[in-house]
Formats: C-alpha cells, structure tokens, sequence
C-alpha cells in the first residue's frame, strides 16, 4: 500500500490523502479510490501496459477526447460539467501519467453518487444507444490527432488472416478435429461477405469516425435519478466504423445466452434490445449518420459475433494462448456459442432493416 501512496502524491498533495482502498473489479487496470476528508476523492488506476503498449499515446486519445468533449458542453451551458466529463489529473511531471518500477500509473476525479448497472434490459439497451451515439456525435469535428490504440482491433479481415496462419500452422493439431474442419468451412463461405465493411472504406465510401469501441452497459455513469451522467472507460477510443459501437454493444448484449454458452438453444438474438438501442442510437447520431452507415446497421449486428467466433476459434487452434480458459474445450464451447448468436442475427435481419427502414 505504501506503494499506491508514493503513487499518489504525484498527483494530490500528500497531506490530504487519508487512505486508498481497492474500487471495483476491473479485468484490465487496477483501479484505487483515494479518499480525501472521509469521501472518496480520486480514482488512481494502473495501466495495463500488455494490452495498451503505448501509454503516450493512450492518454493523448483521453485527454483530446475529454477537452473537446468539456469545451463543448461549457459553451452549451451544461449544468454539473465536472460529473458530466471524466478529468484526469496532471501529476508532477506534467502529464497525465507517471511511469515507475516499471508501471504506469493515472488518477482522474471521483465522480461523486453516480452509478453502473449490469443489467440489459430494453430500458438500458436505450440509454446505452443515445449516450454513445451522442459520444460520437460530439467528436466528429475533433481536430486532434487520435491514434489506433489497438491497431485492427475490428478489422475483420485482420482476424481471418490471424485464423489463417493459425491453420497453417496447426500448433497443437487440432486441424485433425472434424468438428474443426467444418467451423473452418462455415466461416470461410460467408468471410467475402462480412469483409464489407472494409471494402466500402477503402472504396472512399464509408468514413472511420472517433468510436468508444467497448460499448456495454456498466461503461455509462447514471446519477440516482436514473440519468445518464457520462461515458467512462476511455482506453478504447479510436478511429473505427461506427460498426464497432453498434455491432459490439448488440453482440453481447441481445444475447439471450452466455458468451460460452454451452447450451445453444439458449442463444438467441433479442429483437427487443435491438430496437431500443437503435431507437437511441439513431437519435444520437441524427446529425452525421451517413446513409451508408445506417443502412448497414443490421451487418453490424452479424459481424461482431462473426468476428468473435473468428477470434475464439484462431485461439482454441493455436492451442488457447490468448483468452484465458477454464477448461479444454472452453474456446470451442465459445465459438459454437457466437457461430449460433450470428445464425441468430442473421435470420432476424429483414426485422432489423424494417426497424431501420432501410
């Protein structure tokens, strides 16, 4: 603890700080609450530099997204700008991150009686829809340079290509696994189709926009009434198709299963969500959504459980050396589970485009 301490006072002077305790269960960074006068004050978090290696340019994204985003909303008169925003602080060396004994470190401001939830419900699916739909409206005349924090982290072709070396190399043999032959052939004879994406971009015909690229429910702060007060979990902001906040907020949240659901006849897509969060998000991004970009919500919808399936197989033939398992087969129970969610959309895509009238 002495260390989080030592941490801490690059930040905050030392004599306010009365204690840090442990804040949430984040799977990523570790997260503190610096407590000030009895109450939470900041939050001191360890970036996790294995999966976000350039720590430079992580919190340059943050802090042009955050200053643009607060600046915005001073000119708009926005009431209670300083819950609406997250603000990190400057430490010492004039940034907004230290780097010792071979960790970085950040603190922002507490956010003071604000809320997560987990829950999925149609309700939520709405808030979540509007909230980061309003996010990437705010940033579309961001003139500061953002950078690809995670470079191809949605680029479906980069993830068929990943699964294609890892075929080629068969690392532990499972190429030998009939089951495994017949995934290999079913994402294979529907891969041209769902590159569409990246053929339209580099077509001049669909844009990357500033996206969060992690769009879940427990990633919005609501106050006790119930409003949303802000997007949080910065890491992931980047340059992407709108696809990736829209397609990866319906893969894991109109699934009506588990993301490794053994059991497939629990997994089907919930039209319900669906349409909420569209309803929201369509409402968000009113003032820049491209015709081409909402006429292809629905393929957004398929491909983010398409591509997971991808992700989840390339791993379980490489012998499981990227997503941690609880059991052999756990990354083929998964990718039988988001092959079914993507059946799933597929056959409720004449509903999404008569939802979205396109």
């Amino acid at each position: 603890m002495n260390e989080l301490f030592t941490i801490a006072r690059h930040f905050v002077a030392p004599n306010t700080i009365e204690e840090i305790a442990l804040l949430g269960n984040g799977l990523i960074n570790d997260t503190y609450k610096i407590m000030v006068s009895g109450q939470p004050k900041y939050v001191l978090q360890r970036i996790n530099n294995a999966v976000f290696t350039d720590v430079e340019m992580l919190q340059g994204n943050i802090e042009a997204v955050t200053s643009h985003i607060r600046q915005k909303y001073e000119k708009q008169g926005v009431a209670d700008l300083g819950r609406r925003v997250l603000h990190f602080l400057k430490a010492d060396t004039g940034k907004t991150y230290v780097f010792e004994d071979g960790k970085y470190w950040r603190v922002m401001d507490f956010i003071a009686d604000s809320y997560t939830y987990e829950a999925v419900t149609p309700e939520y699916a709405y808030y979540a829809g509007r909230s980061f739909g309003d996010f990437e409206s705010l940033l579309t005349d961001l003139e500061a340079p953002i950078g690809e924090i995670i470079p191809d982290f949605h680029n479906i072709e980069f993830r068929l290509k990943q699964l294609d070396e890892a075929i080629a190399v068969d690392k532990v043999g499972r190429m030998n696994d009939p089951e495994v032959q017949a995934y290999v052939a079913k994402i294979k004879a529907v891969a041209d189709e769902m590159c569409l994406g990246e053929r339209l971009y580099r077509e001049g015909k669909l844009p990357k926009r500033i996206c969060h690229c992690d769009t879940k429910v427990n990633n919005m702060l609501f106050d006790k009434d119930g409003n949303v007060l802000c997007v949080i979990d910065l890491d992931t902001v980047m340059p992407s198709f709108v696809f990736s906040d829209f397609g990866d907020f319906l893969r894991s949240a109109a699934n009506t299963g588990a993301e490794d659901d053994p059991d497939l006849d629990n997994i089907h897509f919930n039209m319900e969500v669906f349409k909420a969060f569209a309803k929201g998000y369509l409402e968000g991004t009113k003032s820049f959504l491209l015709p081409i970009e909402k006429e292809n919500l629905p393929y957004a919808a398929t491909l983010f459980p398409y591509m997971q399936a991808v992700r989840f197989f390339a791993d379980y033939i490489n012998g499981d050396t990227y997503y941690k398992i609880r059991y052999p087969e756990h990354n083929m129970v998964r990718t039988r589970a988001q092959w079914k969610l993507y059946k799933e959309a597929v056959k409720c895509l004449p509903e999404m485009k008569q939802m979205l009238d396109v």
